[in-house]
């Protein structure tokens, strides 16, 4: 990120010499408040953006931290362990039929 290399204040600060032909003072100036309340401006929405960064940040931490913290509870096993015998006592019933039904055609 490159560096600012003047503020609000070395602007309105700064002073020109004056030759023969310069510039029109009054305009100079005019320009320069501008250039001033631009950079008030600018300043301003950074700081804006800054603390929007940080507050961004803390809710993303604070995000990660409810995420993991709900990963992190024990999952009821007693679920599993019924549904694992279900599964097994079914292909069991399954391989009965299979024998029964296949088994009675290769005889007949």
């Amino acid at each position: 990120m490159t560096s600012i290399i003047y503020n609000p204040k070395d602007i309105f600060e700064q002073e020109f010499k004056t030759s023969m032909r310069g510039f029109d003072k009054k305009e100079v100036d005019e320009f320069l408040d501008n250039v001033i309340k631009d950079y008030e401006n600018f300043n301003a929405q950074i700081e804006a953006l800054k603390a929007e960064n940080e507050a961004l940040k803390k809710a993303k931490f604070q995000a990660r931290n409810t995420v993991s913290a709900t990963v992190q509870q024990p999952v009821p096993q007693p679920t599993r362990v019924a549904q694992s015998a279900t599964n097994f006592d079914i292909l069991k019933r399954i391989s009965k039929l299979e024998k029964e039904v296949f088994g009675k055609q290769i005889i007949e």
